[in-house]
């Protein structure tokens, strides 16, 4: 599959870029300062990014998500994107700031729960680690789901864009959970959260 990345600052989306190219994908990485990514990625532009991916991963720094929405909009219109952002807000969601800024695109919440170093040191290994997805779009669902496998990890349904908060925020943040326990989690965190 051809993945455009759009990256920032932290480790994430070079991370996977990587990770993806050795599953056997076709990756470039974009960035709003691609000169401060690094030369193995072979950084190109946002919107080159995006117009490259039949998926797309945004991983771009939070105070800088707007712009980069703003550069890939045109190429977002139908396709499965990952969004893996940080965010900084006071009510509401990053994913649901997003798809109000690209509601054209099918964006679906995924790889912000846990950082580089936990997700590479569980990678691969039995029992497999956790990856929430939440997503509204059974496309984005689907193609999200594949590429977390891709990368040797377990994807779990944790429900539409409305449950976005969990991970980005809430209680299955920073949450390292094995794929045995992920339905016993999921269904406590909602029955606390009712």
């Amino acid at each position: 599959m051809r993945i455009g990345v759009i990256a920032g600052h932290d480790d994430m989306g070079g991370t996977l870029a990587r990770w993806w190219k050795q599953a056997g994908h076709d990756v470039v990485t974009g960035a709003l300062h691609p000169d401060e990514l690094a030369d193995d990625l072979k950084p190109v532009s946002v919107r080159q990014a995006a117009y490259f991916g039949e998926a797309i991963l945004f991983a771009p720094d939070w105070n800088e998500a707007h712009d980069a929405v703003d550069l890939a909009r045109p190429a977002l219109r139908g396709k499965p994107v990952l969004d893996a952002t940080h965010p900084v807000l006071t009510g509401g969601t990053a994913l649901g700031q997003l798809a109000e800024w690209s509601p054209e695109a099918h964006w679906v919440k995924a790889f912000n729960t846990l950082s580089v170093p936990v997700l590479d040191a569980r990678r691969g290994h039995d029992p497999l680690l956790t990856e929430f997805l939440c997503t509204d779009w059974p496309d984005a669902r689907r193609t999200a789901s594949k590429l977390v496998r891709d990368l040797g990890l377990a994807p779990m349904y944790a429900g539409g864009a409305d449950h976005a908060w969990m991970t980005e925020t809430g209680p299955l943040r920073a949450c390292e959970v094995d794929i045995k326990d992920a339905t016993a989690v999921l269904a406590e965190v909602l029955n606390t959260a009712a």
